[in-house]
Parts: structure tokens; C-alpha cells; sequence
């Protein structure tokens, strides 16, 4: 048995929003509690579960400080470089491979000296 209301699809009262609606409005749940449950039914699964807040309990977004702008692209940059060419990929590189996909398709596991930082060879023209 739960303890909390729970809905329907569509069927919230006003003044409840998920998360990602407390967003879309520059606001965050400010540590207040979960007060419903919304339940989206899915054939042959169970429902896809959201949790509802007060909007006029939610506080406002805190704003980008230079700080965390900087722990943001340091963080993106570390998911970018390939431990094992060091350079940067230009994506983020694949948990599911640990490198960049050219150090991944070489048989050595390094990347050719051959090519650029991008891991695309230089451009040559086709006359040259």
C-alpha cells in the first residue's frame, strides 16, 4: 500500500509538476518532499512512475557561478580526452569501449601517427 496520492496520465491537480516541469519554470523541488505520485500505463509493462512537488513550494534555479561553469567543461573535457592517445575526440568517449573508437578499431590500441587531432588523417587535396 502506498502512502502517497497517485494519478493518472494528464490527471493532476494544478499546482503539482514533476521535476523536469519545475525546470521548464526556472524553479527546483528546494528540498521539500514528494507529495504524489503520476503513473503513465504502458502495455505489457508496469507504469512509468513521476513524482510530483508543490510549485509554490519550489525555489528558483541557483544560477551558474563561474566555478561551476569551470568544474562543468573540466568534467566534459575529461569525458572527451581518450586515455590512451590523450587527445580529445570531439565526443564523449564510449564507456562501452574506454577509448576513442580509432584507438578502438587499431589493432595496437594506439592511434596512428598518421593522423590529425580530430583523429581524421590531414586533409591532402586530390591532385597533390
Amino acid at each position: 500500500m502506498n502512502a502517497l496520492p497517485s494519478y493518472r496520465w494528464r490527471l493532476a491537480p494544478d499546482g503539482l509538476a514533476t521535476r523536469r516541469q519545475l525546470r521548464a519554470l526556472g524553479l527546483r523541488p528546494g528540498g521539500q518532499d514528494v507529495v504524489a505520485e503520476l503513473h503513465r500505463p504502458r502495455r505489457r509493462k508496469d507504469p512509468l512512475v513521476a513524482y510530483l512537488y508543490r510549485v509554490d513550494q519550489a525555489k528558483p534555479v541557483r544560477p551558474m557561478t563561474p566555478a561551476r561553469t569551470a568544474a562543468l567543461a573540466a568534467a566534459m573535457r575529461a569525458r572527451r580526452t581518450c586515455p590512451s592517445c590523450r587527445t580529445d575526440a570531439g565526443y564523449c568517449i564510449p564507456r562501452s569501449l574506454g577509448m576513442c573508437v580509432i584507438c578502438h578499431d587499431t589493432p595496437g590500441g594506439a592511434r596512428p601517427a598518421f593522423q590529425g587531432p580530430a583523429g581524421h588523417p590531414p586533409f591532402t587535396p586530390e591532385g597533390a
